[in-house]
């Protein structure tokens, strides 16, 4: 038997994770073995433990794609990172690099991918292994336990904001403020765009105006669209509530030739948008997922230039269970971070 680690793994997608320990793997060809020292806790590690989504991870497997740590060894043809780098180890666990997708910077549409924490064990755990080529260097200076929210939420929303068209003179509207949202937020005033933070806890919109947010608007005791439309409506709405009634909300908030930009997931997949007022409207719905290496190190860029702040807390993989259930219940002030 091999050297072994402390893991969370899911056994069983209606059953709490495993806290145990598991044999640490030799990482494969082009796979670097890396000594994770944080993990952000993502709502899809959720949707992925409990098996929501219609391609289900195979069973057992160990979740989490905001990993960050020194890479400890190598395996055969790894050529980008050496022993000693720190690196994250994103969502996007592994693309062909070949097909249209790869070729023309959509890597991330890739048919062929592998997804960490998901088709790859991730994060959870005291070591994990990845592809070199799609893991990113953390710039010196940035502490891990920033880099890894910033590795799957950071991306995210930056990339939602970029597909958005955001600039100077428009009206961002961020519907839900937690680990994506409050990063979100800072991605669409970094590119000079006015914004307008809906949620549904008090809490979360104090945390919004604190980063920098013009408006702010609370949907449990006022209706967002209307309090939108009287701001003239947004110029581009991001949801990432995971709720289809945010959903709607932020489509209906739109002015017209406003975009709506699709990120969260809710596990109740349909959300009810009318055709007419699309076409009249022009309105545009765009479906943002992830985003590339560059994105990801543009927005490593951004937080060693001090552009963002990660708003996190800390927690230990024994207490998984209980940070799922904060996550699930919107308890959480933004992201939880395990370290490890």
């Amino acid at each position: 038997m091999g050297k072994k680690m402390l893991a969370a793994v899911v056994h069983d997608f209606s059953k709490p994770l495993s806290v145990e320990e598991v044999v640490i793997p030799d990482p494969l060809v082009n796979q670097a073995r890396v000594k994770i020292e944080t993990s952000g806790l993502c709502h899809t590690d959720i949707h992925a433990a409990h098996g929501d989504w219609p391609v289900k991870p195979k069973l057992p497997f160990i979740p989490g794609h905001e990993g960050v740590g020194i890479v400890e060894s190598v395996g055969k043809g790894v050529k980008t990172v050496k022993e000693g780098d720190r690196v994250a180890i994103p969502w996007l666990g592994y693309a062909c690099g070949h097909c249209e997708y790869c070729a023309s910077g959509w890597e991330t549409l890739c048919e062929n991918q592998l997804n960490t924490g998901y088709a790859i064990d991730g994060g959870f755990a005291e070591y994990a292994n990845a592809y070199a080529d799609y893991v990113a260097k953390v710039p010196k200076g940035v502490d891990p336990m920033d880099a890894a929210p910033l590795t799957c939420a950071g991306v995210t929303t930056y990339k939602a904001v970029k597909v958005s068209g955001a600039r100077p003179s428009d009206l961002v509207a961020i519907f839900g403020i937690g680990g994506l949202g409050h990063l979100a937020l800072q991605y669409a005033k970094i590119a000079g765009a006015a914004v307008v933070a809906v949620d549904l806890f008090e809490e979360k919109l104090s945390l919004a105006k604190e980063l920098g947010a013009d408006y702010t608007v609370n949907a449990r005791t006022q209706d967002p669209v209307e309090e939108i439309k009287k701001l003239g409506g947004a110029d581009q709405a991001i949801c990432v509530a995971v709720a289809p009634k945010a959903f709607e909300q932020a489509y209906h908030s739109l002015r017209r030739g406003g975009k709506i930009v699709f990120v969260a997931l809710p596990k109740d997949n349909d959300v009810k948008l009318p055709i007419f007022e699309t076409v009249l409207n022009g309105i545009s719905v765009i479906g943002s997922i992830v985003g590339t290496r560059v994105d990801l190190k543009e927005v490593f860029e951004l937080h060693a230039d001090g552009k963002t702040r990660v708003i996190h807390e800390k927690r230990h993989l024994h207490d998984v269970n209980e940070a799922f259930k904060e996550v699930e219940e919107g308890k959480a002030k933004a992201r939880l971070v395990f370290e490890l």
